[in-house]
């Protein structure tokens, strides 16, 4: 059975979420265009451009933190056929021996296009919806 295009978007995100968690910034360099740009927390109410951003998160070595994320009510809006807009609740869950656990929440607006014939994240908003520290 062939993929659907919405059900390839979806699957896109999941690989580029797990590349976050996992600090792969070589996958997350696959999957995002060189011009990605974003409004994260992190970049402080400023519009990022680029990858050297993010770089800085996810080339640093983790410090013995599982993490992982969780996609939350996902859909995918197509833009004709070389634009989508992928919207979601992500759910990251953090256990570390030094802070213990958490999870966060975090509504995302991810944009992909395609590119030379490949889908490429190319812009995504980020807004922070809450945490709670667990046990």
């Amino acid at each position: 059975m062939e993929l659907t295009t919405e059900d390839e978007l979806l699957l896109l995100n999941e690989k580029l979420l797990e590349s976050i968690d996992s600090n792969d910034y070589e996958t997350y360099t696959e999957l995002c265009d060189v011009n990605l740009s974003a409004y994260e927390p992190e970049a402080m109410g400023q519009l990022v451009e680029g990858l050297a951003f993010h770089a800085f998160y996810l080339t640093r070595q983790p410090g013995g933190a599982m993490k992982q994320s969780t996609i939350c009510s996902p859909r995918v809006r197509m833009l004709g056929e070389d634009a989508a807009v992928v919207t979601f609740v992500r759910l990251s869950q953090k256990s570390a021996s030094d802070t213990g656990d958490s999870v966060a929440s975090c509504e995302e607006t991810r944009v992909w296009q395609k590119i030379n014939g490949q889908w490429k994240h190319v812009h995504f908003h980020r807004s922070f919806a809450g945490s709670v520290e667990l046990g």
